[in-house]
């Protein structure tokens, strides 16, 4: 387990996230933790990607043509 230690200037902020934890009986540095692991989620793996693709896959209606990639591509370079 890593440590990190963080000084608040703003004693606002620091009683906002105080408030916060008490309302979600939390500590003040699982709180902050909580906000750090929303903030800065983990980069998807390979799986939920091809998961993602393919929710997104079912989402187009059959019998539907797509275009191409390289056609888009070639018309976009062409503007």
């Amino acid at each position: 387990m890593g440590e990190m230690r963080i000084r608040i200037a703003d004693e606002e902020l620091l009683t906002r996230i105080s408030d916060r934890a008490r309302l979600n009986n939390r500590s003040v540095e699982e709180e902050i933790e909580a906000l750090l692991q929303v903030a800065v989620p983990a980069r998807p793996r390979r799986e939920d990607l091809a998961a993602i693709a393919a929710r997104i896959r079912a989402m187009t209606p059959k019998g539907v043509k797509q275009t191409s990639v390289v056609e888009m591509l070639r018309e976009d370079r062409n503007r």
